[in-house]
């Protein structure tokens, strides 16, 4: 698998020069280290922050009256986002794949959370199925395009991961937990366990830029569901949609939700995992 695409090479070989004249060691050297892994989680999250940015400005910034619905601008956004970054080489075909997955993925269980009244998109406009506008499933493309790119900017190796028919049937059950524990008993405490039990072994390996870190998967997990959540209030507060708790004024999205957000990321793992099969520590290393 390529590190980068074209256009990133650049970027990075540009990087490089400027960087490897820092100090290497010390405390200035462990700054250049931090200050490059916030770099590359924004440049992993392109996709997200550019959708988030278009959700946050429409906030602001959209007329009353006007003869397109904020939603529909937003879909035409999200899929100006996803044609760019595949024209000027943002993006690999690779990853366009994991994205239309999580799309597809995200999309039905939407129709279903929005029917049952799980919450609600207020605002009206055209391109929607059902009461899902279309935008929304863009949301869990950009989840999807954040997994894939870090996999790679990152050069992440993952040691003793499980086998994948068992992490596929775990995301399968979490998956359909979402949807079963409206109408049967809610298994999540018995899912958090069992992911708990197929992941506690496992270590992600990383590349920042001189050095390699690693970090226990789980809370690998746990930090991005973190940051998703706080993302996700952002959302909520601009009222892209919102929870029935926030019909009558915005609150802050419950910690509850922090645990379904952890949950979504064993199957994100595993529907990257699918495109990308996970790569042990002891394999040839490139250069960051």
């Amino acid at each position: 698998m390529k590190r980068f695409t074209s256009v990133e090479a650049i970027i990075d070989d540009a990087a490089h020069r400027v960087l490897e004249r820092l100090p290497q060691s010390g405390f200035c050297g462990a700054l250049v280290e931090f200050i490059v892994f916030g770099i590359k989680q924004a440049w992993a999250c392109l996709f997200g922050g550019a959708l988030l940015a278009a959700i946050m400005l429409t906030r602001f910034f959209w007329p009353d009256g006007s003869w397109l619905a904020r939603y529909d601008f937003l879909f035409f956004v999200a899929l100006t986002i996803q044609v760019c970054m595949l024209l000027f080489r943002l993006e690999t075909w690779e990853e366009a794949k994991v994205i239309f997955i999580f799309h597809v993925v995200g999309t039905i269980m939407e129709i279903f959370k929005t029917h049952v009244g799980s919450w609600i998109y207020p605002e009206a406009n055209i391109f929607r199925i059902g009461g899902v506008p279309l935008f929304s499933g863009f949301m869990y493309a950009a989840v999807g395009s954040y997994m894939a790119r870090i996999n790679r900017i990152f050069d992440i190796r993952l040691e003793r991961y499980p086998s994948f028919p068992l992490t596929f049937l775990l995301a399968i059950a979490i998956y359909a937990n979402f949807f079963a524990h409206h109408f049967i008993p809610d298994i999540r405490v018995v899912l958090f366990a069992a992911t708990i039990a197929l992941f506690w072994r496992t270590t992600m390996h990383y590349r920042v830029f001189r050095f390699r870190h690693k970090m226990p998967l789980l809370v690998a997990f746990f930090l991005v569901a973190l940051f998703i959540w706080a993302a996700e209030n952002t959302g909520t507060w601009s009222r892209a949609w919102i929870y029935p708790a926030q019909v009558n004024g915005w609150a802050p999205v419950s910690f509850a939700k922090l645990g379904s957000w952890y949950l979504l990321m064993i199957i994100s793992v595993v529907l990257v995992t699918w495109v990308y099969p996970p790569r042990g520590n002891d394999e040839n290393q490139e250069r960051s």
